[in-house]
């Protein structure tokens, strides 16, 4: 019984990860992106290392989704994610922040 309902408790703490990679592959986000390795961009992992601790990193990261930036990864632009609305930006970044 604890076992299973151990099992339950970690898939339930998984569901909203497994939902922000879907959401973030859907967005094609993961073309340019890996969780754990650089790809054409940065790898999720580190940019949560670089903003960990920033009051403003959701703001500034979803900001970024949306409008696209340059010069802080390297000489690669990331251009604007037209597909994504302000609220799937926020949510984007704030799933990217956890990934530590």
């Amino acid at each position: 019984m604890k076992r299973a309902l151990f099992a339950l408790i970690a898939a339930a703490a998984c569901l909203p990860a497994m939902a922000d990679l879907a959401l973030a592959t859907s967005k094609n986000c993961m073309s340019c992106h890996a969780i754990d390795k650089k790809l054409v961009g940065p790898a999720y992992k580190d940019v949560a290392a670089k903003y960990a601790g920033q009051k403003d990193a959701v703001d500034k990261l979803s900001a970024k989704i949306m409008k696209g930036g340059s010069g802080v990864w390297g000489p690669v632009p990331m251009p604007a994610n037209t597909q994504v609305n302000e609220a799937e930006a926020k949510k984007l970044a704030a799933w990217v922040l956890t990934l530590k």
